[in-house]
């Protein structure tokens, strides 16, 4: 059995929204599953001294016009959202606690906060605006906020976080590959051609 393919992003990254859209389809055609691992890219940062693209000053500004590109040449919704970037913590924590209820559907979750926040505009900083989003169904909105506050949840999201750290995982998204790394959704084609050839 192939090992999944693990994909690393920050709910509040632009190319990891963009590249939320194409992983599965991606994958699907290998064969392979997903395993989607949000962390925060801000604790990343702290530790290593960098800065997010949109605070680079003309970095930034070639950030902000290239997001809205990229999202038009993959066909995807996108616009910037006000405040960005937010704090991703209760976003992947909500993750979390779905995904130790039920894997299966922690991938839909994280499908609709990124659209939340990159489609509808939403501020997924705020615990309320996560909550809107993972309820529903048979799930109370008591659940996911007593799901957030968890302490084996906010445990699992650092252990997590200090896990990317440590593997070298800098930037959002990052994908791995039978342990070969690829940051960016512009390496999303690399990815494909090492699935079909196996590396070069």
């Amino acid at each position: 059995m192939p090992k999944p393919i693990e994909f690393w992003f920050d709910f509040s990254s632009p190319y990891g929204y963009l590249a939320s859209h194409r992983i599965g389809d991606i994958a699907a055609r290998f064969g392979r599953e997903v395993l989607w691992r949000p962390f925060l890219i801000g604790a990343v940062m702290q530790r290593t001294g960098s800065r997010p693209l949109v605070e680079r000053n003309l970095i930034g500004a070639y950030a902000a016009h290239d997001f809205e590109r990229f999202a038009r040449l993959l066909g995807v919704p996108f616009r910037l959202p006000d405040p960005f970037p937010v704090s991703s913590v209760a976003a992947s924590r909500a993750f979390y606690w779905q995904e130790a209820r039920d894997p299966a559907a922690a991938p839909a979750l994280a499908r609709a906060l990124y659209a939340a926040y990159f489609v509808d505009g939403r501020d997924i900083s705020q615990t309320s605006v996560v909550v809107d989003v993972a309820a529903g169904g048979t799930t109370t909105r008591a659940e996911v906020e007593a799901g957030i506050q968890d302490q084996a949840i906010k445990d699992r999201l650092r252990e997590v976080t200090d896990g990317a750290a440590e593997r070298g995982i800098f930037g959002s998204p990052f994908v791995i590959v039978d342990g070969e790394a690829f940051w960016g959704c512009d390496r999303l084609p690399q990815v494909e051609r090492w699935l079909e050839t196996g590396g070069w």
